[in-house]
């Protein structure tokens, strides 16, 4: 749902109308998800609108800020790249999420295409893409070693995973020209604490925004 949120910024703003359609896409893509999700445990709207931000548990990659347009594609391989990994595995299984898994895992096969696509493009283009994709890449990948945390209730190989999304990762940004970042070895790559409610500041602004309309006017049917 924040992820959908801030793909949804860009609506008006995308570099060329084709690419603002396919942001939108997406973006309601992950809100379908986000809205299945959220009924499995209670009611959507309150859950979404009425939860103050430490009770939210979103991953704090998703709540960063779109900048330019590469820190939101290079935001967007890493997650779905990860989404994709995830759902594949949820989908082979016969958790309650096994249902939601199969059907979306094909909307983000989409996703991490897109992503993918626009990552060579950028970082194998002229010398200010590739600059600008690199610089995205690198301030982003700190915020990844949080999706590799166990997460209660999911039976899923958390360390597996981690090797086949930094392999798929390495594999797109080597053939976009771009210097993979330092991984956790060296200690660049922290796990953040968003599925613990601590979240980045930029995130408490975006909610205001997000929960504005419906606080301002509690109870409105739409």
């Amino acid at each position: 749902m924040v992820l959908s949120h801030r793909l949804g910024e860009w609506a008006g703003h995308a570099p060329v109308l084709e690419e603002e359609v396919a942001l939108a896409n997406i973006a309601l893509d992950l809100l379908g998800q986000a809205r299945l999700l959220l009924s499995m445990v209670g009611d959507e709207d309150e859950l979404a609108y009425l939860r103050e931000e430490r009770a939210f548990r979103n991953l704090q990659l998703v709540e960063q800020p779109n900048g330019d347009f590469a820190h939101t594609i290079a935001r967007q391989l890493y997650f779905s790249t990860y989404q994709q990994l995830l759902y594949g595995l949820l989908a082979d299984g016969d958790s309650e999420f096994a249902p939601l898994a199969a059907k979306a895992v094909k909307e983000v096969a989409y996703h991490q295409d897109h992503a993918r696509q626009w990552t060579l493009r950028l970082g194998d283009g002229t010398e200010e893409s590739h600059t600008r994709m690199q610089r995205a890449v690198d301030a982003l990948w700190r915020f990844t070693g949080e999706m590799f945390q166990p997460l209660p209730g999911l039976d899923v190989d958390e360390a597996g995973m981690r090797t086949r999304w930094t392999a798929a990762v390495t594999d797109v940004l080597r053939q976009a020209t771009l210097t993979v970042p330092d991984g956790p070895q060296t200690g660049a790559w922290r796990a953040g604490a968003g599925r613990q409610g601590l979240h980045t500041e930029p995130f408490g602004r975006m909610l205001a925004e997000m929960q504005h309309l419906h606080r301002s006017h509690p109870g409105a049917s739409w």
